[in-house]
């Protein structure tokens, strides 16, 4: 008997689970992200903790049904805390054979698989490379497979729609996405209030895909194809107000805070790039705000308008991704040699050159830290989650505006179209940021520095007596004359190197999290925070003893960690890139740290971290040391 007449005949029961990873994938154009996002509104709406990893195709137009052209959204949705978007679906809906071709080696033996059985005609077959068809050829035994024709069950349900053909076809999503509000006993509600919003001037389409999703639902209930529906309960959070957030929309919202809470204007001058564009969308919302949003003609004129609005006492920000740092290095020279504050969103991706436009990576903590000429030292900062990027943005701007300085903010990819619930922070708890403008002509000296901070006057054009030069050319030390004076250059060098380490005094120690006793330690910094955590924890559970600490100051580190590194014999450091970190910590602190690297586009398996513990686990016991 096949696992599917298998679930036919067994009767139906309501099972409660604790997590279940969900993946759609399919054409960019059958809507498979939208439906993804539904699910995930809901499960948040729902109650359940839960983390999200759209994958979308680098071709704007790859042709219909080809392996190029498959997009593909993954969900975890649990009733306890989760890190990750998990490691393999537990049910993947497969819109076309491209999308199941490139998705079924991730499925583990007995895995859910629904399929659309109305796009594996001959044609599809073939655009797929699939010499025979999946479903007929016993290739899915091992796979709990129902095979539902969803196209034409949803063309049937919106029968008495006044809509085309195609139009009909394109609801199937919903259809599907009715199927697993069924199977996972998700509420529609939230769904069917957002096709009100969203279609709310074409009653048609509203109608359309309201039927879709009910239909779905109602032919999971009916078609008794499942032997089980599940539950996966709320988790329990923290009082509070939380929803569901991306990490580029609260990187937005964090520099629209930062604005608020230091009373200056924020600028963003942008050119669009994947995947930074959504950051200058969502800021063109908030011009209620007082929120300036500058598309440029190209990257540096974005860059250079930021640090014109800094010049002028903005918050002077632009955002890009590798591709576009490398265009704007000379302008991010000009701003560390005329020491203003600048906030740079590198939203990374896999490279180099247009690489993995689409896909995840880490490779730019390099190019963030050393890649301009000469000697140009930043401040950069790395948030670890999708909801860390609304305190990162917060932090990026205090640091930028006190110590009159460039700070880059390292996101990638998966950070950025990733979603996770977010507590809304109290604007009470938020604290102010403070900001000194030079005012008075008395004793004022365009670089007669703070002694804290060391940061020059922040003298804003057009103030009577504060007449003064900037520029790219070297300044003399105080007065800010053009100098060529070799002893002045070397000085003014090192003051701008000493208050980029002056900034420690803003960075708190790192607190180091699991075994006390661990003789190994976890170093992680930006995206893969969550899975490093998810991988402790897991070798922990199994008897493994390790630490975990996870860097979101990258220039200047924070003051302890040499100190802790020198404290575990062996240190690994996981990585979306081929040692980056690694390189540095091993110069800067002569620890024989080992790298786990990873460039293939996508973020770290829980398992793959696991597996890296337990080896190194047993070479400490093969040395004779104790786990």
């Amino acid at each position: 008997m096949t696992p599917q007449s298998q679930a036919e005949a067994a009767p139906r029961k309501r099972e409660v689970l604790e997590s279940v990873t969900i993946r759609f994938a399919g054409d960019s154009g059958d809507g498979v992200q939208i439906t993804g996002t539904q699910f995930t509104n809901t499960s948040a709406i729902f109650g359940n903790d839960l983390s999200t990893f759209p994958d979308f195709p680098a071709e704007i137009r790859a042709p219909a049904g080809t392996l190029p052209g498959v997009s593909g959204f993954q969900i975890q949705f649990s009733a306890k805390e989760i890190h990750t978007p998990g490691d393999q679906p537990d049910v993947l809906v497969a819109f076309n054979p491209a999308a199941l071709a490139v998705n079924i080696k991730d499925l583990a033996p007995n895995s859910v698989l629904i399929v659309n059985t109305d796009s594996f005609g001959e044609v599809d077959l073939k655009k797929a490379g699939c010499a025979t068809n999946p479903l007929e050829d016993g290739s899915l035994s091992a796979f709990q497979v129902f095979k539902i024709p969803i196209a034409d069950l949803t063309i049937k349900a919106l029968e008495p729609v006044p809509i085309s053909h195609k139009d009909k076809e394109r609801c199937k999503n919903f259809f599907a996405l009715g199927v697993l509000y069924w199977l996972y006993n998700r509420p529609m509600e939230p769904t069917l209030k957002w096709f009100q919003d969203k279609f709310k001037k074409k009653p048609e389409l509203v109608e359309a895909n309201s039927l879709a999703l009910k239909a779905g639902y109602a032919y999971a209930d009916a078609a008794e194809l499942f032997r089980s529906q599940y539950e996966v309960p709320p988790a329990k959070y923290a009082p509070g107000r939380y929803r569901n957030v991306m990490g580029n929309e609260a990187l937005a919202m964090g520099l629209v805070a930062a604005s608020k809470l230091s009373g200056l204007p924020l600028f963003y001058g942008s050119y669009p790039i994947t995947p930074a564009s959504d950051i200058l969308h969502e800021l063109s919302r908030h011009k209620n705000f007082g929120v300036i949003t500058f598309q440029a003609e190209d990257e540096i004129a974005a860059v250079t308008s930021a640090i014109g609005a800094s010049y002028a006492g903005a918050i002077g920000v632009t955002g890009t991704s590798g591709p576009g740092v490398a265009l704007k290095g000379e302008a991010i020279n000009l701003a560390v040699m005329v020491e203003l504050p600048l906030v740079i969103c590198d939203i990374q991706r896999g490279g180099p050159s247009t690489g993995l436009p689409t896909k995840t990576e880490q490779a730019d903590l390099l190019q963030a830290l050393f890649g301009r000429n000469s000697e140009s030292p930043v401040c950069v900062l790395a948030p670890a989650t999708p909801g860390d990027c609304f305190d990162i943005a917060i932090q990026a701007v205090r640091i930028a505006t006190k110590y009159m300085v460039p700070v880059f903010i390292l996101s990638d990819g998966y950070l950025a179209n990733g979603a996770e619930p977010w507590k809304l922070p109290k604007l009470a708890d938020l604290p102010k940021i403070e900001v000194k403008f030079q005012t008075s002509p008395e004793h004022f000296a365009p670089y007669l520095r703070d002694e804290v901070t060391l940061a020059r006057p922040w003298a804003l054009p057009g103030t009577p007596g504060l007449e003064h030069r900037i520029g790219g050319i070297e300044k003399s030390h105080i007065y800010g004359n053009v100098s060529y004076d070799p002893d002045n250059h070397d000085f003014m060098c090192r003051i701008r190197a000493a208050k980029i380490q002056r900034i420690v005094q803003e960075v708190p120690d790192l607190q180091v999290s699991g075994d006390e006793d661990a003789k190994i330690l976890m170093v992680g910094w930006g995206s893969p925070y969550g899975s490093i955590t998810a991988a402790v924890e897991e070798a922990r559970r199994r008897g493994i003893k390790v630490a975990q600490i996870h860097l979101r100051h990258l220039n200047p580190f924070p003051a302890n960690l040499g100190a802790i590194l020198k404290r575990y014999p062996r240190v690994l450091v996981p990585e979306l890139n081929l040692g980056q970190l690694l390189m540095v910590l091993r110069a800067k602190f002569l620890v024989d740290a080992r790298g786990l690297n990873k460039v293939q586009g996508k973020p770290f398996k829980v398992s793959e971290l696991v597996e890296a513990i337990e080896q190194e686990a047993k070479t400490l016991q093969g040395n004779g040391s104790p786990k």
